[in-house]
């Protein structure tokens, strides 16, 4: 039993330094999620392990599984909206089920369950303080519960990638505003530069020049940038 429970020590501390590594050297989202399904199911005794993540509308997706069975029993969730995937998703909260045989409250889930071979399942919310991303969640082939500990490991391994999962998101949505901020200073450059031309063309001041770009984007519905860039390459004349 001593060794035993030495080699699933071992296996979570390196499971958690892997994800943490992940995480520091770069990762793609798809692949941490595998992992964290895969180190799930070996640290917590599964029989599986799947991965319900929401995206930025709100709508649930299987990301990751490492059964097809379980992944079947998800989908079979997401389709009729109901089951403790959802259910730990919409609460925010911790579902089980510890006797699919027993618990009446989803009786579509329990069929598709037993059919798959499971007889409990753990469902963990993916939340960092009030949002929630998606759920974790663990099929056994036995009735039981999750002990404390196990419980503990649970939230530790789904906290990893929530955090990893909003990081990105985070970074994605930064890159898109340096982008669209860098967009916009390029745009104003080619602004300026049409005014110039227009202005040395039509003998005019700037604020002239720019009431004719102006006001040609407007009448032709054809953005300034383009307007402008046009009359820098010299295929529009205003």
């Amino acid at each position: 039993m001593a060794m035993a429970e030495e080699s699933r020590e071992r296996r979570l501390t390196e499971a958690f330094v892997s994800l943490a590594d992940t995480l520091v050297a770069g990762y793609d989202t798809v692949d941490l999620l595998q992992r964290l399904v895969d180190t799930s199911a070996d640290v917590l005794d599964a029989s599986a392990a799947g991965l319900l993540l929401a995206d930025e509308s709100g709508e649930l997706a299987v990301l990751a599984s490492t059964s097809e069975e379980s992944r079947l029993v998800e989908l079979m969730q997401l389709h009729s909206g109901l089951g403790p995937c959802v259910e730990a998703y919409v609460s925010g909260e911790f579902v089980t089920v510890t006797d699919i045989d027993s618990d009446d409250r989803w009786p579509d889930f329990n069929a598709a369950a037993r059919g798959q071979g499971f007889r409990s399942l753990h469902a963990i919310p993916m939340r960092l303080r009030a949002t929630v991303i998606g759920t974790l969640n663990l099929f056994r082939s036995e009735p039981g519960e999750l002990g404390d500990d196990d419980t503990s490991v649970a939230r530790g391994l789904a906290d990893i990638a929530t955090i990893g999962i909003l990081h990105e998101r985070a970074v994605r949505e930064n890159d898109i505003a340096r982008e669209e901020l860098q967009r916009a200073l390029n745009s104003r450059v080619i602004i300026e530069q049409a005014k110039g031309v227009l202005a040395q063309l039509h003998s005019v001041d700037m604020d002239a020049s720019f009431r004719l770009l102006r006001d040609y984007s407007r009448n032709h519905g054809v953005p300034l940038r383009d307007v402008a860039e046009q009359v820098v390459r010299r295929v529009l004349s205003l």
